[in-house]
This record gives C-alpha cells, structure tokens and sequence, in this order.
C-alpha cells in the first residue's frame, strides 16, 4: 500500500472513530467549487485487495478539473453531467464489482494555472484513482504532466489536440478524434462538395486554437493550398473585432473557426450583421448546444464537425442508453454532443473497472483500456491496442461527422456539405 494512500486511510478511521467524519467533497480554499457525485461517501479503509489510492471497499474516485464557470462552462458541465449519467447508471445496478462510482469535480474555469493547482489537489489531497473529463487543450498540457508524474490515469479528455496523442504517454486515454482530423473532414468537404478553394480560419491564439490552426493548414498543404485569410483572438474574451476585419480582407468562401462558443458565436453574428456570409464551420469543442442558443436564429446553415453520434438518434443504441441514463439523473436535461462524449467518456471508464475484477490497480485499469484490440459501448466502437499489452495508439476513435444548425435552431445530420441548403 502506498504511504500516502495508508496515511489518509489511518486518519479517516480516526476520524470516524471520534464522531468527526465529514463529506470528502470539501476542498481547501481557493481550489473552486467542488461537486461531489455518486454514493454517499462514507470514510472506510480502503479495500486489502487494493493498494491503490482512491480505491476503497465500496467506492472508486474519479477526478475532474474542468470548466465549470467562466466562457466555456457549458463544456465542462455537459462533460459532467454525461459522466455522472453514466456513473450513476451504474450504480443503480451495484457499481462496478461491488463499488460505486463518485466523481469529484473542480472549477478551473479554462484557465491552465487552475487546472495544474485542482489536478494537485485531486491527486495530492482527494487522492483520486484517475482523472477524466477535463477540458480543453491549455489546460490539458498544464495538468498531463501533473498526473504523468503521479502515474495517475488521465482518461478522455475533451480535446483533440496532437500532443496528447504521443507515443511517451502511459497514462493519457484519448476518447475522441484528433483536431487534426476534424479539420482533415472540413477542408476535404469544403473542397470536393462545394468546390471551394478560398477558405480563411479564425483561432483562438493559445495551443488549443494553434492546433486546429495547424491542422487546417496541413489539410490545405496537401491540396495545394493556403489560406486566404487568417484571424485570431485572445483566450476567454469575446475581442473579435480585428479578427473579423482580418478574415472579411481576404474575401473568403468559408471560415474554418478554432475556439469556443461565445468568440466564435460573437463572431458570426457581426459578420452576418454585416453582409459578411461566407460557409462558416468550426470545430467540436465550440460546444454545439451552446453556439446553438447564443446564435438563434443568425445560426442557421453554420456548420459544426462532430467526434460522437448525433445526440437525439434514439436508432443508436449507445445514445438511447445516454438518454435513459440522462433521464434519470436530470428529466429536464437536453441531450447534446457534449454530454453524449461525457456519458462515453464514463462508460469507457467503466469498462476498464470491470476487466479488473476487485484486485483494481492503475496498471489493470490502463491496460484493460489501451490494451484491448476492440471496446464495443452500444454500437460505438473504439479501438486501441492489440489485445496484448499497451501500444503506441492511445486514441479510441476516428469518426468525425457533420453537423447543421437548422431554421429552427436544431442540429441535423449532413452526408454531403451539397446537401446544407435550408
């Protein structure tokens, strides 16, 4: 048993034993909100057929930082929500091998020095078994090395960036496609579909918007092309306004957009407003529900790539078992891609638990994952390793779809970009 996993069990037993056990949720001042979901968290000793921290008797932890407030809340509360859709399902049915699932959750608001302090916090003082569902890609390159270094696993973080799907990581679990095949789709739908060869971008100027900014110029490098205007703009602001004046002194034919969805959103509406009406498509991470409800009716045609199954298809069975799930915990919740890849991002997590059986360790946990050939979650497959062992490959799935937001406001399926017209 680790010493520091022994320590704290010892002082919860104390605790229990003078009356003074309180909920494990709390954090230290300073740290962001805390949201502690799953069983009711009773301080026991940990199970003797674990030594691993954040493993107990009756319970898991998982751990995430992720944005809970600021610019990109509904991201990290739709990331949230599906994953304790999914925890809570299973615990319905007596947990994961007998333990129930608890999720801790911690506001870094998008911001990276709150993502490295929360990722202390979880692993140092909650001292969780993993972490999952964070998001974005600044805040993700800020805490990876955290968790690295504590061996601690890092699962299905909501972002596509490069960098997390190199071949030095042990402990990074990659649920979704990369930005770089997001933007690979748009350029290639863009070009063969509509036949258009003037194409601008608009990013976020931090290393999440570099890297669909990058993607995007790889995919126009290999038709021989580049971009004919580039436009940037500040991390957590809606300051716009040069980066729309940029893109509008290229004239281009579409604008591939890199950034979240109160920029990007702000960003379409003047255009708009202002005869500037290019085919706009950007990225999953803009939080699709989100672009949606701040567009209204200025959202119709734009276009947004998609990493999981359209949300409101009950057909596919792993989104009829979301909605179920979702029910459950929230009946008045609406069904969204964020919240679909958070569900996802649970049942992968699950899925690992049960090859472990009850002697659960990080080793079993990140092995059963990355080391199996095939995951099947209702339909939605993913695919890793060799069945064997953990390989170079640390990226579930490929698929990447398009998506529509239509007159009324709702998202709709699109086979070929010749097919958006209202």
């Amino acid at each position: 048993m680790r010493a520091g996993a022994s320590a704290a069990a010892l002082a919860i037993a104390a605790a229990a034993l003078l009356g003074a056990c309180s909920d494990s949720g709390g954090g230290s001042e300073g740290s962001g909100p805390s949201d502690t979901i799953g069983a009711p968290v009773r301080p026991t000793v940990p199970d003797n057929l674990s030594d691993e921290t954040g493993v107990y008797a009756d319970r898991v932890v998982f751990g995430q930082s992720a944005a809970l407030g600021g610019a990109a809340a509904e991201l990290g509360l739709g990331m949230q929500l599906g994953i304790q859709a999914a925890f809570e399902e299973a615990n319905r049915s007596g947990g994961v091998n007998g333990r129930q699932l608890v999720l801790e959750s911690l506001d870094d608001k998008y911001e990276p020095e709150a993502a490295i302090a929360n990722t202390r916090s979880l692993i140092e003082e909650r001292e969780v078994f993993a972490l999952i569902g964070a998001v974005g890609t600044p805040t993700s390159r800020s805490a990876t090395p955290v968790a690295a270094d504590a061996d601690v696993p890092y699962v299905a973080p909501f972002t596509g960036a490069g960098f997390l799907r190199n071949d030095d990581w042990t402990n990074i679990v990659n649920l979704r496609a990369s930005y770089a095949q997001e933007t690979e789709e748009m350029v290639e739908r863009l070009t063969t579909d509509l036949g258009i060869d003037r194409i601008g971008v608009l990013f976020q100027d931090d290393s999440f918007g570099r890297a669909g900014y990058f993607g995007a110029l790889a995919a126009l490098e290999r038709r021989d092309m580049e971009p004919v205007a580039i436009g940037f703009y500040p991390r957590n602001t809606t300051a716009i306004k040069s980066a729309l004046l940029d893109l509008r002194a290229g004239n281009p034919e579409a604008v591939i957009m890199v950034g979240a969805y109160e920029p990007v959103g702000t960003l379409i509406s003047w255009a708009r407003n202002t005869g500037f009406d290019p085919v706009f498509i950007t990225l999953s991470f803009v939080g699709a529900n989100a672009l949606a409800d701040q567009l209204g009716a200025e959202g119709e045609g734009v276009l947004v790539t998609q990493v999981v199954p359209f949300p409101f298809d009950d057909s596919t069975p792993v989104v009829a078992a979301y909605q179920a799930a979702l029910r459950e915990i929230d009946p008045d919740a609406v069904p969204g891609f964020v919240s679909l890849e958070g569900y996802i991002a649970g049942r992968l997590a699950i899925a690992g638990l049960e090859q472990c059986g009850s002697a659960l360790s990080r080793d079993c946990f990140l092995n059963s994952i990355l080391g199996a050939d095939e995951l099947d979650i209702d339909g939605f497959t993913m695919n890793f390793g060799d069945g064997e062992s953990i390989t170079e490959d640390n990226q579930g799935s490929d698929a990447v779809f398009v998506t529509q937001i239509g007159p009324d406001g709702a998202y709709r399926s699109i086979e070929t970009l010749t097919s958006t017209e209202p």
